[in-house]
């Protein structure tokens, strides 16, 4: 499924909802989700990861749909490699590490 299809797929479902529920707390679910990927990513199953994994992805499909934003155009910007960079893998120098 391309990301267009897989954000309009997701506007058919809960755009109605989330649209009469806002953006502010559609951002507090999608930071919730956030959470669960991330203990997911410390201790889960694969299944747990790809279940955390969709849900975070749906959420912010539904953050940009929101704000009127198609994600496959915005994901364009790495279409050339890093955006600072330009190269594939990424070139640039590493920060430094702060004290």
């Amino acid at each position: 499924m391309a990301i267009r299809e897989f954000q309009q797929l997701i506007e058919a479902i809960y755009f109605a909802k989330d649209s009469g529920r806002g953006v502010e707390s559609t951002f507090m679910w999608f930071v919730e989700e956030v959470g669960e990927l991330a203990q997911a990513l410390r201790s889960g199953t694969v299944e747990q990861l790809e279940e955390e994994f969709a849900d975070v992805a749906a959420w912010l499909a539904t953050l940009a749909s929101l704000k009127g934003i198609d994600l496959e155009t915005a994901v364009r910007k790495y279409a050339s490699g890093c955006p600072k960079c330009h190269a594939t893998p990424c070139a640039c120098a590493e920060p430094a590490p702060q004290p």
